[in-house]
């Protein structure tokens, strides 16, 4: 069983794992996508979550794997149709996240119409930081989010640039599905997403949250 590590709680089993797509304009318009009008969501297993210092391994069926530095929310407190003003009493904590896609592989699954779970959901394709308290991030909304591979930085942007504000996103999420305890909701990504191969060493982190280190195998 994968679990999330909170600072002073321990360690909490891992449920559902719910993410944002094409919630950053700069990110929309590199992939040549249209403006969502509500957020684009999508799962991955639990089974997809690697941690510090472990390895990435890119499926044979794939030759162009991207990565996508998120900010990651960890649910703590059971909740449906949750309103936007109660929102933030859900969050348990904040990470880091790499949201890991197989480009071409959802590239030619988005063009046949068919789901694309098996670009985003493959195993090691979560890479999760351990959380920070929420009560310890003052402004959500006011994160830097960096990621370099090989020592070179690829994406460095804010948390104030998404679309969708975090109290509407899990108020979205609820709407849809009961959010509970060890629920992970990853928020999009900014500009910069790119190819990674065997060999490269990738590190992403948000200043007062976390830091996360992971290789490619």
């Amino acid at each position: 069983m994968k679990t999330a590590r909170l600072a002073n709680d321990g360690e909490i089993p891992i449920g559902k794992i719910l993410c944002i797509g094409r919630n950053y304009a700069d990110h929309i318009r590199e992939l040549g996508n249209e403006n969502p009008e509500a957020p684009v969501v999508f799962f991955k297993p639990s089974s997809s979550v690697i941690g510090e210092g472990e390895a990435i391994v890119i499926p044979p069926y794939s030759r162009e794997c991207h990565y996508e530095a998120e900010l990651a929310l960890l649910i703590g407190k059971t909740g449906k149709r949750i309103p936007p003003d109660r929102a933030m009493e859900h969050l348990a904590g904040y990470g880091v996240a790499l949201d890991l896609t197989l480009r071409d592989v959802q590239g030619e699954l988005k063009k046949r119409g068919l789901p694309w779970e098996i670009a985003k959901g493959f195993d090691t394709a979560c890479p999760l930081s351990a959380f920070v308290e929420a009560s310890r991030v003052a402004d959500p909304q006011a994160l830097r989010i960096r990621l370099s591979v090989n020592g070179e930085i690829r994406q460095d942007g804010n948390t104030s640039m998404m679309i969708h504000r975090i109290p509407a996103i899990i108020s979205h999420m609820s709407d849809c599905f009961t959010l509970e305890p060890g629920d992970v909701i990853l928020t999009g990504t900014p500009a910069g997403v790119g190819r990674i191969v065997s060999g490269d060493r990738l590190s992403a982190d948000i200043p007062g949250v976390a830091a996360l280190n992971v290789t490619v195998a």
